[in-house]
Protein backbone atom coordinates (compact mmCIF):
# COMPACT_ATOMS: atom_id res chain seq x y z
CA UNK A 1 0.00 0.00 0.00
CA UNK A 2 2.88 2.38 0.88
CA UNK A 3 4.51 1.76 -2.51
CA UNK A 4 1.22 2.45 -4.26
CA UNK A 5 0.88 5.78 -2.45
CA UNK A 6 4.39 6.81 -3.55
CA UNK A 7 3.55 5.81 -7.13
CA UNK A 8 0.40 7.94 -7.05
CA UNK A 9 2.38 10.92 -5.75
CA UNK A 10 4.94 10.57 -8.55
CA UNK A 11 2.21 10.42 -11.18
CA UNK A 12 0.32 13.35 -9.67
CA UNK A 13 3.40 15.50 -8.97
CA UNK A 14 6.08 14.52 -11.51
CA UNK A 15 9.69 15.35 -10.70
CA UNK A 16 11.91 17.19 -13.12
CA UNK A 17 15.66 16.87 -13.46
CA UNK A 18 17.48 20.06 -12.58
CA UNK A 19 18.69 21.94 -15.65
CA UNK A 20 22.45 21.90 -16.14
CA UNK A 21 24.92 23.37 -18.61
CA UNK A 22 28.57 22.92 -19.48
CA UNK A 23 30.83 25.71 -20.69
CA UNK A 24 31.23 26.59 -23.43
CA UNK A 25 27.48 26.60 -23.99
CA UNK A 26 27.98 26.80 -27.76
CA UNK A 27 30.97 25.53 -29.73
CA UNK A 28 31.79 28.92 -31.24
CA UNK A 29 30.60 32.48 -30.77
CA UNK A 30 32.82 35.54 -30.31
CA UNK A 31 31.27 38.63 -28.68
CA UNK A 32 28.14 36.94 -27.28
CA UNK A 33 25.11 39.06 -26.43
CA UNK A 34 21.78 38.22 -24.75
CA UNK A 35 18.55 40.24 -24.64
CA UNK A 36 15.51 39.10 -22.65
CA UNK A 37 11.94 39.81 -23.71
CA UNK A 38 8.60 38.08 -23.22
CA UNK A 39 10.05 34.89 -21.79
CA UNK A 40 12.59 34.55 -24.61
CA UNK A 41 16.36 34.84 -24.54
CA UNK A 42 17.52 36.39 -27.82
CA UNK A 43 21.17 35.76 -28.59
CA UNK A 44 23.69 37.08 -31.12
CA UNK A 45 27.41 36.72 -31.72
CA UNK A 46 29.94 37.72 -34.36
CA UNK A 47 29.72 35.68 -37.55
CA UNK A 48 31.58 38.19 -39.71
CA UNK A 49 29.37 37.72 -42.76
CA UNK A 50 25.75 38.23 -41.65
CA UNK A 51 23.45 38.86 -38.70
CA UNK A 52 22.16 35.63 -37.17
CA UNK A 53 19.63 35.63 -34.34
CA UNK A 54 19.03 32.76 -31.93
CA UNK A 55 16.19 32.39 -29.43
CA UNK A 56 15.41 29.97 -26.62
CA UNK A 57 13.18 29.77 -23.57
CA UNK A 58 16.12 28.48 -21.53
CA UNK A 59 19.61 29.83 -22.07
CA UNK A 60 21.08 26.44 -21.11
CA UNK A 61 19.65 25.15 -24.43
CA UNK A 62 21.50 27.70 -26.56
CA UNK A 63 23.45 25.07 -28.51
CA UNK A 64 20.19 23.67 -29.93
CA UNK A 65 18.23 26.94 -30.06
CA UNK A 66 16.23 28.06 -33.07
CA UNK A 67 18.28 30.36 -35.29
CA UNK A 68 17.67 32.51 -38.32
CA UNK A 69 19.84 34.65 -40.58
CA UNK A 70 17.89 37.89 -40.36
CA UNK A 71 20.15 40.10 -42.48
CA UNK A 72 22.89 39.65 -45.05
CA UNK A 73 24.43 42.92 -46.22
CA UNK A 74 24.53 43.66 -49.93
CA UNK A 75 27.94 43.59 -51.54
CA UNK A 76 29.72 46.81 -52.43
CA UNK A 77 28.43 48.87 -49.50
CA UNK A 78 30.20 50.54 -46.60
CA UNK A 79 28.85 47.78 -44.33
CA UNK A 80 29.38 44.69 -46.49
CA UNK A 81 32.25 43.09 -44.61
CA UNK A 82 33.60 42.18 -41.17
CA UNK A 83 30.36 42.40 -39.22
CA UNK A 84 31.46 42.40 -35.57
CA UNK A 85 29.79 42.32 -32.15
CA UNK A 86 26.10 42.65 -33.10
CA UNK A 87 23.70 43.54 -30.29
CA UNK A 88 19.90 43.38 -30.41
CA UNK A 89 17.96 45.88 -28.27
CA UNK A 90 14.29 46.71 -27.86
CA UNK A 91 13.69 50.46 -27.68
CA UNK A 92 10.23 52.05 -27.47
CA UNK A 93 8.56 48.91 -28.82
CA UNK A 94 10.81 48.48 -31.87
CA UNK A 95 13.83 46.23 -32.32
CA UNK A 96 17.29 47.55 -33.21
CA UNK A 97 20.58 45.86 -33.98
CA UNK A 98 23.87 47.70 -33.61
CA UNK A 99 26.83 46.20 -35.46
CA UNK A 100 30.32 47.28 -36.51
CA UNK A 101 31.00 46.73 -40.21
CA UNK A 102 33.32 47.94 -42.94
CA UNK A 103 33.69 48.10 -46.71
CA UNK A 104 37.10 46.49 -47.12
CA UNK A 105 39.10 46.18 -43.90
CA UNK A 106 39.21 47.20 -40.26
CA UNK A 107 40.30 50.77 -41.06
CA UNK A 108 36.78 51.66 -42.22
CA UNK A 109 34.84 50.11 -39.34
CA UNK A 110 31.81 52.15 -38.25
CA UNK A 111 28.59 51.40 -36.35
CA UNK A 112 25.48 50.58 -38.38
CA UNK A 113 21.89 50.37 -37.15
CA UNK A 114 19.06 48.13 -38.35
CA UNK A 115 15.40 48.43 -37.33
CA UNK A 116 12.46 46.00 -37.16
CA UNK A 117 9.08 47.34 -36.00
CA UNK A 118 7.42 43.91 -35.74
CA UNK A 119 6.65 42.62 -32.25
CA UNK A 120 8.57 39.45 -33.10
CA UNK A 121 12.20 40.02 -34.16
CA UNK A 122 12.09 36.71 -36.07
CA UNK A 123 9.26 38.15 -38.20
CA UNK A 124 8.88 41.47 -39.98
CA UNK A 125 11.63 43.11 -42.01
CA UNK A 126 15.01 44.33 -40.86
CA UNK A 127 15.88 47.60 -42.62
CA UNK A 128 19.14 49.51 -42.58
CA UNK A 129 18.61 52.85 -40.81
CA UNK A 130 22.14 54.02 -41.47
CA UNK A 131 25.44 54.84 -39.83
CA UNK A 132 25.52 55.91 -36.18
CA UNK A 133 28.55 58.11 -35.83
CA UNK A 134 29.95 61.13 -34.01
CA UNK A 135 30.37 64.47 -35.86
CA UNK A 136 34.00 63.59 -36.66
CA UNK A 137 33.02 60.22 -38.16
CA UNK A 138 35.74 58.36 -36.24
CA UNK A 139 36.52 54.64 -36.37
CA UNK A 140 34.19 52.75 -34.01
CA UNK A 141 33.34 49.20 -32.91
CA UNK A 142 31.49 47.39 -30.10
CA UNK A 143 28.64 49.84 -29.51
CA UNK A 144 26.08 49.14 -26.79
CA UNK A 145 23.00 51.01 -25.57
CA UNK A 146 21.57 52.13 -22.21
CA UNK A 147 18.12 53.58 -21.56
CA UNK A 148 18.43 55.54 -18.31
CA UNK A 149 16.05 58.08 -16.74
CA UNK A 150 14.29 58.69 -20.02
CA UNK A 151 17.52 59.23 -21.95
CA UNK A 152 19.29 57.03 -24.46
CA UNK A 153 23.07 56.59 -24.25
CA UNK A 154 25.60 54.75 -26.38
CA UNK A 155 29.07 53.57 -25.42
CA UNK A 156 31.68 52.09 -27.76
CA UNK A 157 35.38 51.67 -28.50
CA UNK A 158 37.08 54.13 -30.83
CA UNK A 159 40.24 55.86 -31.95
CA UNK A 160 41.07 59.37 -30.85
CA UNK A 161 42.21 60.35 -34.35
CA UNK A 162 41.56 59.13 -37.86
CA UNK A 163 44.40 56.60 -38.03
CA UNK A 164 44.83 53.23 -36.37
CA UNK A 165 45.76 53.90 -32.79
CA UNK A 166 44.89 53.29 -29.17
CA UNK A 167 41.34 52.08 -28.51
CA UNK A 168 39.48 54.15 -25.92
CA UNK A 169 35.97 54.01 -24.45
CA UNK A 170 33.53 56.73 -25.50
CA UNK A 171 29.99 57.70 -24.52
CA UNK A 172 27.34 59.92 -26.12
CA UNK A 173 23.64 60.79 -25.91
CA UNK A 174 21.40 59.66 -28.75
CA UNK A 175 18.64 61.78 -30.27
CA UNK A 176 16.94 58.58 -31.43
CA UNK A 177 18.14 54.97 -31.77
CA UNK A 178 20.05 55.73 -34.99
CA UNK A 179 21.24 59.34 -34.51
CA UNK A 180 23.85 60.76 -32.16
CA UNK A 181 23.04 63.90 -30.20
CA UNK A 182 26.15 66.03 -29.92
CA UNK A 183 29.75 64.93 -29.79
CA UNK A 184 31.35 61.90 -28.16
CA UNK A 185 33.09 62.02 -24.78
CA UNK A 186 36.11 59.88 -23.95
CA UNK A 187 35.70 58.32 -20.51
CA UNK A 188 38.52 55.76 -20.44
CA UNK A 189 41.77 54.75 -22.08
CA UNK A 190 44.34 52.04 -21.28
CA UNK A 191 46.33 53.33 -18.29
CA UNK A 192 47.13 50.63 -15.71
CA UNK A 193 49.91 48.10 -16.11
CA UNK A 194 47.51 45.16 -16.43
CA UNK A 195 45.80 46.76 -19.47
CA UNK A 196 48.97 47.77 -21.30
CA UNK A 197 49.99 44.31 -22.54
CA UNK A 198 48.96 44.73 -26.17
CA UNK A 199 51.54 43.95 -28.81
CA UNK A 200 50.98 42.46 -32.23
CA UNK A 201 52.80 39.15 -32.83
CA UNK A 202 56.19 39.70 -34.46
CA UNK A 203 55.15 37.54 -37.40
CA UNK A 204 52.54 40.14 -38.37
CA UNK A 205 55.22 42.71 -39.14
CA UNK A 206 58.47 42.78 -41.06
CA UNK A 207 60.00 45.01 -38.40
CA UNK A 208 59.18 45.37 -34.70
CA UNK A 209 55.78 44.32 -33.33
CA UNK A 210 53.40 47.27 -32.98
CA UNK A 211 51.97 48.37 -29.64
CA UNK A 212 48.19 47.82 -29.51
CA UNK A 213 46.62 49.36 -26.44
CA UNK A 214 43.01 48.32 -26.10
CA UNK A 215 39.90 49.22 -24.11
CA UNK A 216 36.92 47.77 -25.99
CA UNK A 217 33.66 45.83 -25.68
CA UNK A 218 31.94 48.17 -23.19
CA UNK A 219 28.73 46.86 -21.61
CA UNK A 220 26.46 48.74 -19.22
CA UNK A 221 25.56 47.07 -15.93
CA UNK A 222 23.28 48.54 -13.27
CA UNK A 223 22.71 47.67 -9.62
CA UNK A 224 19.98 49.79 -8.10
CA UNK A 225 21.12 53.41 -8.51
CA UNK A 226 24.65 52.42 -9.47
CA UNK A 227 25.72 52.34 -13.11
CA UNK A 228 28.86 50.61 -14.37
CA UNK A 229 30.56 49.91 -17.67
CA UNK A 230 32.34 46.58 -17.86
CA UNK A 231 34.94 46.64 -20.63
CA UNK A 232 37.58 44.38 -22.15
CA UNK A 233 41.27 45.24 -21.93
CA UNK A 234 44.37 44.06 -23.81
CA UNK A 235 44.41 42.42 -27.21
CA UNK A 236 42.15 39.42 -27.78
CA UNK A 237 45.19 37.30 -28.72
CA UNK A 238 46.79 38.00 -25.32
CA UNK A 239 45.56 38.03 -21.71
CA UNK A 240 42.16 39.56 -22.50
CA UNK A 241 40.36 40.48 -19.27
CA UNK A 242 37.57 42.66 -17.90
CA UNK A 243 37.91 46.07 -16.28
CA UNK A 244 35.31 48.24 -14.55
CA UNK A 245 34.21 51.85 -14.91
CA UNK A 246 31.91 53.24 -12.22
CA UNK A 247 29.65 56.25 -12.66
CA UNK A 248 30.12 58.40 -9.56
CA UNK A 249 27.16 60.73 -10.06
CA UNK A 250 26.21 63.75 -12.14
CA UNK A 251 26.14 63.84 -15.91
CA UNK A 252 27.20 60.64 -17.66
CA UNK A 253 28.66 62.85 -20.38
CA UNK A 254 31.47 64.21 -18.19
CA UNK A 255 34.63 62.13 -18.04
CA UNK A 256 35.34 63.17 -14.43
CA UNK A 257 32.13 61.41 -13.35
CA UNK A 258 33.52 58.00 -14.34
CA UNK A 259 36.07 56.21 -12.16
CA UNK A 260 38.18 53.38 -13.50
CA UNK A 261 38.85 50.66 -10.93
CA UNK A 262 42.61 50.07 -10.58
CA UNK A 263 42.46 46.26 -10.82
CA UNK A 264 40.80 43.94 -13.35
CA UNK A 265 37.51 42.39 -12.24
CA UNK A 266 37.70 39.16 -14.28
CA UNK A 267 40.80 37.41 -15.59
CA UNK A 268 41.71 34.15 -17.31
CA UNK A 269 41.97 30.89 -15.39
CA UNK A 270 44.70 28.55 -16.70
CA UNK A 271 43.81 26.00 -14.01
CA UNK A 272 40.27 25.81 -15.44
CA UNK A 273 41.49 26.00 -19.05
CA UNK A 274 39.68 29.27 -19.73
CA UNK A 275 41.82 31.76 -21.62
CA UNK A 276 41.33 35.37 -22.71
CA UNK A 277 37.81 35.92 -21.30
CA UNK A 278 36.00 39.05 -22.38
CA UNK A 279 33.35 40.94 -24.37
CA UNK A 280 29.96 39.64 -23.34
CA UNK A 281 26.86 40.85 -21.57
CA UNK A 282 24.50 40.32 -18.66
CA UNK A 283 21.08 38.77 -18.08
CA UNK A 284 18.98 37.29 -15.28
CA UNK A 285 16.97 34.16 -14.46
CA UNK A 286 14.49 33.30 -11.71
CA UNK A 287 12.45 36.43 -12.39
CA UNK A 288 15.47 38.63 -11.96
CA UNK A 289 16.72 36.99 -8.77
CA UNK A 290 19.85 35.41 -10.29
CA UNK A 291 22.44 37.51 -12.14
CA UNK A 292 24.44 36.03 -15.00
CA UNK A 293 27.36 37.11 -17.12
CA UNK A 294 28.08 35.76 -20.59
CA UNK A 295 31.50 36.15 -22.20
CA UNK A 296 33.66 34.54 -24.83
CA UNK A 297 36.86 32.66 -24.02
CA UNK A 298 39.45 30.50 -25.72
CA UNK A 299 40.17 26.83 -24.95
CA UNK A 300 43.96 27.38 -24.94
CA UNK A 301 46.51 30.15 -24.54
CA UNK A 302 47.43 30.38 -28.24
CA UNK A 303 44.02 30.40 -29.96
CA UNK A 304 43.97 34.12 -30.75
CA UNK A 305 40.98 36.05 -32.08
CA UNK A 306 39.28 33.48 -34.29
CA UNK A 307 36.23 31.27 -34.04
CA UNK A 308 37.65 29.15 -31.23
CA UNK A 309 36.32 31.89 -28.99
CA UNK A 310 33.10 30.45 -27.58
CA UNK A 311 30.39 31.69 -25.17
CA UNK A 312 30.68 30.82 -21.49
CA UNK A 313 28.27 31.85 -18.77
CA UNK A 314 28.18 31.91 -14.99
CA UNK A 315 26.41 33.63 -12.13
CA UNK A 316 27.81 36.63 -10.31
CA UNK A 317 27.02 38.50 -7.10
CA UNK A 318 27.38 42.00 -5.67
CA UNK A 319 30.00 43.22 -3.21
CA UNK A 320 28.91 45.16 -0.10
CA UNK A 321 29.82 48.43 -1.86
CA UNK A 322 27.47 47.58 -4.75
CA UNK A 323 30.16 46.68 -7.29
CA UNK A 324 29.91 43.39 -9.21
CA UNK A 325 31.80 40.33 -7.98
CA UNK A 326 32.43 38.11 -11.00
CA UNK A 327 34.76 35.66 -9.26
CA UNK A 328 36.87 33.69 -11.72
CA UNK A 329 35.97 31.59 -14.79
CA UNK A 330 34.30 28.38 -13.67
CA UNK A 331 35.59 24.94 -14.77
CA UNK A 332 34.26 23.26 -17.91
CA UNK A 333 32.12 20.77 -16.02
CA UNK A 334 28.39 20.19 -15.75
CA UNK A 335 26.95 23.03 -13.67
CA UNK A 336 23.44 23.22 -12.20
CA UNK A 337 21.32 26.21 -13.12
CA UNK A 338 20.40 28.02 -9.85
Amino acid sequence: MKNLCWLLLLVTFPTFAQRTFTNPIKSSGPDPWVWQDGGWYYYMNTTGRDLTLWRTRNIADLATAESKVIYTPPTGTAYSRDLWAPEIHKINGAWYIYVAADSLNNLTHRIWVLENTDADPFAGTWTMKGKLTDPGDHWAIDLTILQHKGKLYASWSGWEGQTNGRQDIYIARLKNPWTMRGDRVKIAQPQYGWELHGKTPEAWHKTEPREVLVNEGPEFLQNGRKTFIVYSANACWLDYCLGLLEHTGGSMLKARNWRKHPQPVFTQSPENKVWAPGHGGFFTTNNGATNWMIYHANPSETDGCGNKRAPHMQTFSWNPDGTPNFGKPIPKVSTAMP
